[in-house]
């Protein structure tokens, strides 16, 4: 004698589950039920049931591993993008830094330079800038003629008024 629980276990459902099939089942295959409304399964109605449920979930694991591979493949593609994407950020890093590093160099040789043809003494800032190893030629005699025709530094931004 076979029970609703007995069934469900044996399907790994649950026993609302088995009382949806029964529902679904034609009705010349369901279980007749007793005077205390509890249902007595036959051979037929038992095979009646596991084969509904059969057919259901049998295309449904299919569905289930198609989607699988799908979405695996899917992880697979956006696992190589996103590494592609990185290489890209790693390299922009780069030339970011370089550019910077290219800058800082110019600027360095642009505050040289202005301190050579404005002959003026270096303040306590400009000297770690003399030690600089930058690829600035330094003047020599008779190579320029510079007349000094710029007002004194006057303040913080005094060589903007230059």
């Amino acid at each position: 004698m076979e029970t609703i629980s007995s069934i469900a276990k044996r399907l790994n459902v649950t026993n609302g589950r088995i009382y949806q099939i029964i529902k679904e089942i034609p009705a010349d295959k369901q279980p007749k039920k007793d005077a205390k409304g509890k249902y007595n399964f036959t051979k037929e109605s038992v095979e009646a049931i596991e084969s509904y449920y059969n057919s259901l979930s049998s295309p449904k694991t299919d569905n289930e591993n198609d989607l699988v591979k799908q979405l695996r493949a899917e992880l697979e593609d956006a696992k190589a993008e996103i590494k592609a994407k990185n290489n890209q950020i790693d390299k922009f890093q780069q030339l970011l830094d370089q550019q910077q590093r290219l800058n800082l160099s110019t600027n360095r040789q642009n505050e040289k330079l202005l301190d050579a043809t404005t002959n003026n003494t270096p303040s306590q800032d400009d000297r770690p800038l003399q030690n600089d190893d930058t690829d600035v030629l330094k003047p020599t005699e008779g190579n320029y003629k510079v007349k000094e025709t710029k007002t004194p530094k006057k303040g913080l931004f005094g060589w903007l008024r230059r």
